[in-house]
């Protein structure tokens, strides 16, 4: 339950972050200096012309990037079920880190135009329409997941009766355990569709996500086959057929 201070971290610092960048986009006002020294710091200002609407991709991802905080801020305080299970001491200092750095790495993306307070035209492509489409997919996904999650603990009323762990059934949890985290790495394979395929920065953390994720559910598949001895022996743990 406490992934629920990571998504406040997330909306908070994100939406900050989100609002500097919107009035860079569109009313040509220079992003703040410590943004300004952190992209010399990474090197950002040696390209000095937005190359494939840079700008607008890198918006539109953190506003999405924002709205699934809010989205999974939303399931923790009003779907989700959660254990009296704990959570390591730095696992959750990690966590908080992360969503502060995914942030600044999005922002960090913008040309240096932006950043100097040169106001520039958006231009949608089409890799914005697939990566859009992609991530409402997902999120869509991912929520019903999460619902059949919930349910297995609640009441037909809606009332928690239980908090013990139990089989799955329904959606994606036909094919794999862990169909939640399945849809969390569409969802950020969809962000780097929307930064044109070729942000090899972006494939980086998509790369993290498949990882931590994958890893994540396979130590839950674990648990299942261990626990349950009627277990499906056909779902796998993150990626079906695989």
């Amino acid at each position: 339950r406490w992934f629920t201070h990571f998504y406040v971290v997330s909306v908070l610092w994100n939406g900050f972050l989100l609002i500097w960048l919107f009035q860079a986009e569109f009313l040509g006002e220079p992003l703040p200096s410590w943004i300004q020294h952190m992209h010399r710091a990474l090197g950002r200002d040696s390209q000095s012309r937005d190359m494939g609407n840079e700008h607008f991709s890198a918006l539109l991802v953190l506003l999405l990037l924002w709205l699934h905080s809010c989205r999974r801020l939303a399931e923790c305080l009003w779907t989700s079920v959660f254990s009296n299970g704990v959570i390591h001491i730095v696992q959750y200092c990690f966590g908080l880190g992360y969503y502060i750095a995914i942030g600044s790495t999005v922002l960090c993306q913008v040309p240096a135009d932006v950043s100097n307070g040169k106001e520039l035209s958006v231009q949608i492509r089409w890799y914005h329409i697939v990566g859009v489409m992609m991530y409402i997919w997902a999120s869509l996904r991912q929520h019903r997941c999460l619902e059949i999650l919930a349910s297995l603990r609640k009441s037909k009323s809606g009332k928690v009766v239980s908090l013990s762990h139990s089989v799955p059934f329904g959606d994606w949890f036909e094919s794999v355990s862990c169909p939640h985290y399945l849809a969390e790495l569409l969802i950020y394979v969809s962000m780097a569709i929307m930064l044109g395929f070729q942000n090899v920065t972006w494939w980086c953390v998509v790369m993290y996500v498949l990882f931590n994720q994958a890893l994540a559910a396979a130590l839950c598949h674990e648990f299942y086959q261990k626990n349950f001895s009627s277990y499906p022996k056909h779902r796998k743990a993150f990626i079906p057929h695989v």
